[in-house]
């Protein structure tokens, strides 16, 4: 595998980890129990973009690393899964 399909993978699985992580920590203005007027009650209470951010960033490198090990140095692919349907 080359840097730039590495890349392309490190980006695929960044923007899921993104989506995965912006809820985690989020404290709503109903939490905080503080409703600016015109928004929603469920809208976020301060900047929390930037923990989303360092926090997929982080487990993005984990798992394409764990990925990089797995295909690189261990020699595994997707033809060593064993087929689950039989062929008729």
């Amino acid at each position: 595998m080359n840097w730039i399909s590495l890349a392309a993978v490190f980006f695929i699985v960044w923007w899921v980890m993104l989506f995965v992580s912006l809820p985690v920590g989020l404290r709503t203005q109903d939490d905080e129990k503080d409703v600016v007027l015109g928004t929603t009650s469920s809208a976020p209470r301060g900047p929390h973009m930037l923990r989303a951010i360092v926090r997929a960033t982080l487990l993005t490198a984990i798992v394409v690393a764990v990925f990089y090990v797995v295909t690189r140095v261990l020699g595994y692919s997707f033809d060593d899964i064993p087929r689950i349907v039989p062929d008729f």
